[in-house]
């Protein structure tokens, strides 16, 4: 049985904008790739990301292109670009945009006017967003799950599609605050980019080192992908695909019987319902970007870790035993057999 919303879809428009969809994604590789070298699963999770309408979290070293890909990606798009550089010093206000009292020339009449801040993007870099206390990052709680800011009572509608793609640090952790955990639960992915191979690495010099510049072009707009977002979720997926999907994130929580003995032994906290909503709709995305019509278990596997690693608390023996989140998901993937057809 297949998974699919109960209505009746024209076949051709629909292979018409599968095909669409494909070309596009296939022309935003290309012309990222005109700027970034290497980082092939970075690249597709954080499109995927995009194509689903979620936001991403990127954790990476220094001078690890974390800053140049979001902006790269959004050029690409033809969407608005907004950076938000956080600082302990940032206030809420600094992201939300505040009322400010204007007088209107000759009557002398005060009014309140809102000035949006630089959250009214389409996609929003949160740079080093580990930098800033928690007060003003749950500043960015509303605006990523209702997609509204709400400044003096009153409610303002954010641009779509809106994207925030935050950027983490892993080293320096002097006058960084951990992200709560509520926060990193409305991110769909937490990516981690590494350090390049050397090949790749000597292809950067050839690109940044010389005069020649390079600089993505557009090739799609906002009204566009919005629509590829409503595609993503018109994809099939097999009950027995969905029913995996649930037991893989269901054995990553303590408390579930299915759960076993070393998730017990390591984990405080699994992962939630949104865990498993995440990783649908995204391996929904890798099957169209694939170039298939439906899910399958590898999609399911593929993206089990990245959207997992930062929704799983482990314990203190876990860090007793030097154990690492993502080879408790390792382990997870092991244990959770694939259902026979």
């Amino acid at each position: 049985m297949s998974m699919t919303p109960n209505e009746a879809f024209d076949t051709t428009d629909i292979k018409a904008r599968v095909d669409r969809f494909q070309t596009v994604q296939q022309s935003l590789v290309l012309e990222v790739r005109k700027v970034i070298i290497g980082q092939e699963e970075v690249l597709e999770q954080v499109q995927i990301a995009l194509f689903v309408g979620g936001h991403c979290l990127i954790t990476g070293l220094p001078g690890t292109a974390k800053t140049l890909l979001v902006r790269t990606l959004a050029d690409s798009l033809g969407l608005k670009f907004t950076r938000i550089q956080f600082t302990p010093d940032l206030m809420p206000s600094d992201i939300t945009g505040t009322d400010i009292i204007e007088e209107e020339p000759g009557t002398g009449r005060r009014t309140w006017t809102f000035v949006p801040g630089p959250i009214f993007g389409n996609v929003v870099l949160a740079d080093e967003i580990n930098r800033t206390p928690p007060k003003t990052q749950s500043a960015l709680l509303e605006a990523m799950q209702e997609r509204t800011v709400t400044v003096r009572g009153s409610h303002h509608k954010l641009p779509s599609p809106f994207f925030v793609l935050a950027t983490q640090n892993p080293i320096e952790l002097e006058g960084t605050y951990p992200l709560p955990e509520a926060q990193l639960d409305r991110f769909l992915f937490n990516t981690v980019l590494d350090y390049l191979s050397a090949e790749e690495e000597l292809k950067v010099i050839g690109l940044t080192t010389t005069t020649s510049s390079a600089r993505a072009e557009a090739i799609t707009t906002a009204e566009e992908m919005l629509g590829f977002q409503t595609l993503v979720r018109m994809v099939p997926i097999a009950e027995s695909i969905a029913r995996y999907a649930v037991a893989l994130v269901r054995a990553s929580r303590h408390s579930d019987a299915s759960s076993p003995d070393f998730v017990k032994k390591y984990v405080n906290f699994g992962a939630s319902v949104r865990g498993i909503q995440n990783l649908v709709l995204a391996a929904k995305a890798r099957a169209l970007m694939s170039g298939r019509y439906h899910v399958t278990y590898e999609d399911i596997q593929k993206l089990y870790t990245p959207i997992l690693r930062h929704r799983i608390l482990l314990n203190f023996q876990a860090e007793s035993d030097k154990l690492a989140t993502d080879a408790l998901l390792a382990k997870i993937l092991n244990h959770v057999p694939v259902p026979k057809e």
